[in-house]
């Protein structure tokens, strides 16, 4: 899972697939959807990113995006958001938003 940063979002979001969680450490749910995240990781390589911003260490990321609510998640198709959600999401619902952008 790839960390991001404001130096490098916008080229790991220009082609392709990609899921952005954005989170905090001190974020409960955060903390409970992370293992999903790292399975949805697994399921997805070789055919979409998956990458996580930390809400504290990256604030213009989350302003950019007008993150208000962690966990936040994003899919991005070549740079565009194509889906996003809020809270603590399952797997299926996880996969499924990045499936139909593939």
């Amino acid at each position: 899972m790839k960390e991001l940063n404001s130096s490098n979002f916008d080229a790991t979001v220009a082609k392709g697939v990609t899921l952005v969680d954005f989170w905090a450490t001190w974020c409960g749910p955060c903390k409970m959807l992370m293992p999903v995240i790292e399975q949805v990781a697994a399921e997805m390589e070789g055919k979409a990113t998956v990458a996580k911003v930390n809400v504290d260490d990256n604030r213009e990321l989350a302003a950019r995006f007008m993150v208000t609510t962690i966990p936040a998640l994003f899919v991005f198709k070549d740079g565009e958001i194509v889906s996003n959600a809020s809270g603590v999401q399952s797997k299926a619902k996880i996969l499924e938003m990045i499936n139909s952008c593939l």
